[in-house]
């Protein structure tokens, strides 16, 4: 017996292939559609409702992202993420880790987000961090070890709210628009699809969710963002009181720990040494602000163990 609910799927496909042709257009010549006779089978008006739901929305994705779906695909690549890599979850780290985050987060460019930012340090020896779409940020324990106080912590966060608030990860997604598309069709899909076509649908989505945490993670931005988001960055220090010069700080002690043939930070990032060249200009009339005793005290007091 022939599955009903394959010509359902076969016209969200088809959708999907004219959106790559005309845009927009697709939902226009839908748009004056009741029930409709697909192949030998019926499609009801509820159908019909669903089909140009996702059409409009794909639409949509194919020339924008809403701050929504933004949140969503990278609450999918953060999970993919906590499934190799453990996060530390001990109370007062989290809650220091944030309270750091949080606060160069609010005076960023970008003070919220859709999901809000959230800050996860990982169990994981290499020199790594990294901002998923929405901000989400992790940040491993190789790369803590490499910040002597709060000030160099600050910067690493500030580094990843820069990605966030200039968009880095989510144009790195626009590469591949149909990632967003078959998202979407993963999601307004399932609910008519069944059987094998959810089963096919559901892959679809995680392997374009692999995608994007393989270019997020793997490949890393390209040297034009790096430099954009370190001049970003060196502005929230600057505004959350932190000292600017950290940041050069911090990838001078990287440079001295990172393995050039490693798959960590020197893997995904320019030269520490050529990315201070580039920041020692901006620097120059940067003066230590008042209160690193303090910061210092605290740093040691909450991650000195770790």
């Amino acid at each position: 017996m022939r599955n009903k609910r394959a010509p359902l799927l076969a016209v969200l496909l088809s959708l999907c292939c004219g959106v790559l042709v005309s845009g927009c257009e697709t939902t226009n010549v839908l748009d004056g559609l009741g029930a409709v006779q697909v192949g030998g089978f019926r499609i009801s008006e509820s159908q019909m409702g669903a089909i140009k739901k996702t059409a409009k929305a794909i639409g949509k994705a194919f020339t924008d992202i809403t701050p929504e779906q933004e949140y969503y695909v990278g609450r999918a690549v953060g999970a993919t993420l906590l499934g190799k890599y453990h996060p530390r979850t001990e109370p007062r780290t989290v809650q220091y880790l944030n309270l750091v985050g949080q606060s160069l987060a609010r005076v960023s460019d970008m003070p919220e987000t859709y999901g809000g930012y959230h800050f996860v340090l990982l169990e994981d020896e290499g020199i790594n961090a990294f901002a998923a779409p929405g901000g989400l940020i992790f940040v491993s324990q190789g790369m803590l070890r490499c910040c002597k106080d709060e000030d160099t912590l600050a910067a690493v966060l500030a580094h990843e709210i820069a990605h966030v608030q200039l968009k880095h990860g989510l144009q790195a997604i626009k590469t591949s628009r149909l990632t967003s598309a078959f998202s979407i069709i993963a999601t307004e899909g399932a609910k008519q699809a069944g059987g094998p076509q959810l089963a096919q649908l559901t892959g679809i989505f995680e392997e374009s969710i692999h995608d994007v945490t393989a270019t997020l993670v793997n490949s890393g931005y390209s040297r034009a963002f790096e430099r954009e988001a370190d001049a970003a960055a060196l502005v929230i220090l600057g505004r959350a009181g932190y000292d600017q010069r950290a940041l050069v700080a911090l990838l001078g002690e990287m440079k001295q720990r990172l393995n050039p043939q490693g798959l960590d930070f020197a893997k995904t990032h320019p030269d520490p040494a050529d990315r201070i060249g580039e920041l020692e200009p901006l620097l120059a009339e940067a003066k230590a602000p008042a209160g690193m005793a303090l910061r210092q005290q605290r740093f040691k007091s909450v991650l000195g163990s770790i």
